[in-house]
């Protein structure tokens, strides 16, 4: 396979909600605390299609994950990812019962061909997390009894690695009810459908 670098031991399966990318991943990694287990890679992703991920990104099934810095350059040598247009937040449960938002999910599509406007849409879609301005440097295990240098350390890493993102990249099926595992959410099959709107030329 040439990813095995980035396998998890036989018998575990790599499948995280989008808290628990953020939370447990992303979230950790802003704050360079341990995670475990450590097997997600960084990937400068924009220089590779997305069929090229394998050996490059953890893969589990047909989804390849990685961290990446965010950048507004999306091309690759064959095309380019598109944002969809609509942000869907990442919600927490704190132990006391209430909930915050630690993050952001975007949605993309892959396009073959010339950015901006001459590519043609692909099957390729990525999720795209980054972490919510306040949850950005500050890790899990942060508490009110933090001393001046560590929050100090912690502004420095915010400052550092709040570029991240962590992105999940996956192949849809034309005709696919997820034998393979893939589930497209009600929201994705929304999104997609309002990108395929910008393609339709209206009669003056």
């Amino acid at each position: 396979m040439g990813d095995d670098q980035f396998k998890l031991p036989p018998g575990f399966r790599f499948d995280p909600t989008d808290e628990e990318l953020v939370v447990h991943f992303l979230q950790r990694k802003a704050a360079l605390l341990p995670f475990h287990p450590d097997v997600i890679p960084d990937l400068h992703l924009y220089p590779y299609d997305p069929w090229e991920l394998d050996g490059k990104a953890l893969r589990e099934g047909n989804k390849w994950y990685f961290y990446s810095r965010r950048t507004q350059n999306r091309v690759t040598s064959n095309g380019y990812w598109k944002a969809l247009g609509v942000e869907e937040p990442v919600i927490t449960r704190s132990s006391c019962n209430s909930t915050h938002k630690v993050g952001m999910k975007r949605y993309l599509a892959f396009y073959v061909g010339e950015a901006p406007n001459s590519g043609i849409k692909t099957n390729w879609i990525m999720h795209e997390y980054r972490l919510s301005p306040l949850s950005a440097g500050d890790g899990p295990s942060s508490s009110s009894t933090t001393t001046r240098s560590s929050s100090k350390r912690r502004g420095h890493l915010k400052t550092e690695f709040s570029g991240y993102v962590l992105c999940r990249v996956y192949e849809r099926d034309e005709d696919d009810d997820d034998d393979d595992g893939t589930e497209l959410s009600c929201l994705d099959e929304v999104f997609l459908s309002l990108d395929d709107l910008d393609e339709i030329s209206l009669p003056n």
